[in-house]
């Protein structure tokens, strides 16, 4: 497998087509079959997914986030933060000492998502609202530009339980499975695996999330060539549903103050 990271980007703007740009600047390094993954930053940017905290007016729920989160913490919070992420998210799994929460794709993560770096001129870059809509759109652009057959996978990185750092993640997909299923393969000792589905949206994005690099030096695309999926069965279930996460289900239930 290689990856190649598509250089001199120029600073996105709201209505520039990505697609076109990326296909100016990767050439030949762009063949049928490879997979292209895009970060959310450049795409939210480009659907003008921007905003700043004066556009939401505080709510009596968000103030309480804050002013719960700013006691625990002895820093000032602000109320219209926690506006913005409540309004990008379907529910709040945690409260304090942070916001845990679903965005309207189905994403678990921190505060919706919300980036308030890298966002020239304005306080908030939020996440695309339909990122595999938005990864079918870099797709059917690049088969315009003559760059038929490439997977689009558009990526964010986010921090993990358990674990300290953050790895690339997908969050939205287009031209190929979110994940293979192994069920029904053998292992090593001829015994039949039960329960392992490979996440490669995910395992692409992390190891595309190596080449684009993060702050100042990030770039934000790379093209994922000599690799293929095989011939396993595909899905594209990728987010758990309430009823089959356990994790989530204990959340519900958990109070930061002294547990459940």
């Amino acid at each position: 497998m290689e990856l190649t990271p598509v250089t001199d980007l120029p600073e996105i703007r709201p209505g520039d087509d990505l697609a076109a740009l990326i296909a100016d600047r990767a050439g030949d390094d762009l063949e049928s079959g490879d997979v292209l993954t895009v970060a959310s930053t450049i795409v939210s940017k480009a659907e003008g997914r921007v905003a700043d905290l004066e556009e939401y007016p505080v709510s009596a729920r968000a103030q309480e986030i804050a002013d719960t989160i700013g006691d625990l913490t002895d820093e000032e919070k602000d109320p219209r933060f926690a506006q913005a992420v409540l309004e990008e998210s379907t529910e709040l799994l945690i409260d304090c000492p942070f916001l845990l929460t679903e965005t309207r794709f189905g994403h678990i993560c921190v505060n919706a998502g919300i980036d308030q770096s890298n966002v020239p001129g304005h306080d908030l870059l939020l996440l695309p609202k339909r990122p595999a809509k938005s990864a079918e759109r870099i797709r059917e652009g690049l088969a315009e530009h003559g760059h038929d057959d490439i997977a689009v996978i558009v990526t964010d990185t986010c921090g993990r339980p358990f674990r300290h750092g953050q790895r690339g993640v997908a969050l939205g997909w287009a031209g190929m499975p979110a994940s293979r299923d192994w069920r029904g393969e053998v292992d090593r000792d001829g015994d039949e695996l039960e329960v392992t589905v490979q996440s490669v949206v995910d395992e692409l994005s992390s190891a595309a999330n190596l080449v684009t690099g993060e702050g100042a030096d990030g770039v934000p695309a790379v093209v994922v060539s000599d690799w293929e999926f095989g011939d396993l069965e595909g899905s594209d279930e990728l987010f758990r549903s309430v009823e089959d996460d356990l994790v989530r289900q204990a959340l519900r239930e958990w109070d930061w103050k002294g547990g459940a």
